[in-house]
């Protein structure tokens, strides 16, 4: 068992959440392919989006797997302007590599933001730490074992 993955389980063990990382037969890199190998809806995937403040500070955005964040909206929540996280920074903080970023189990904790579409089913799918691995989890216990706060960052819809 990989590192990444083993500070899933770990994590999961640790917030007494029966949930076990699922090995898919392809890759999970993508909401799409993540969701086609759970069998389930696209918004019932959870997106780790990473994105840095000026000093260096990463924040992570929990989206529902349909959705985009809002650049302007994650800044207001961080309370300074977001850019692109780089590859290195999200491995050496998270302890993941792009592709396999999972909510739970990270290096250095971060300020943690959820998308509030994903609180609309009873289970989602999220990243265990590499890119085949996948485990479910009631949203509410997400919300809770990684300590993120329910928030609206999102794009809004076309035609809306």
């Amino acid at each position: 068992m990989s590192k990444s993955l083993a500070r899933v389980c770990a994590a999961l063990k640790a917030a007494n959440i029966a949930a076990q990382p699922i090995e898919m037969t392809a890759e999970t890199r993508t909401a799409a392919q993540a969701a086609e190998a759970a069998g389930c809806e696209l918004d019932q995937i959870v997106k780790s989006i990473l994105f840095a403040g000026s000093a260096g500070q990463l924040y992570l955005f929990l989206t529902a797997g349909g959705n985009r964040v809002d650049a302007a909206r994650a800044s207001a929540l961080a309370g300074e302007a977001l850019g692109r996280a780089e590859v290195a920074q999200v491995r050496k903080i998270t302890g993941f590599a792009i592709g396999g970023v999972a909510p739970i189990g990270h290096l250095t904790p971060l300020p943690i933001w959820l998308d509030h579409k994903l609180l609309d089913f009873a289970q989602v799918w999220a990243a265990a730490g590499t890119p085949r691995h996948i485990f479910p989890i009631a949203p509410q216990d997400l919300l809770r074992i990684c300590g993120a706060k329910a928030a609206d960052f999102t794009e809004e819809p076309l035609g809306s």
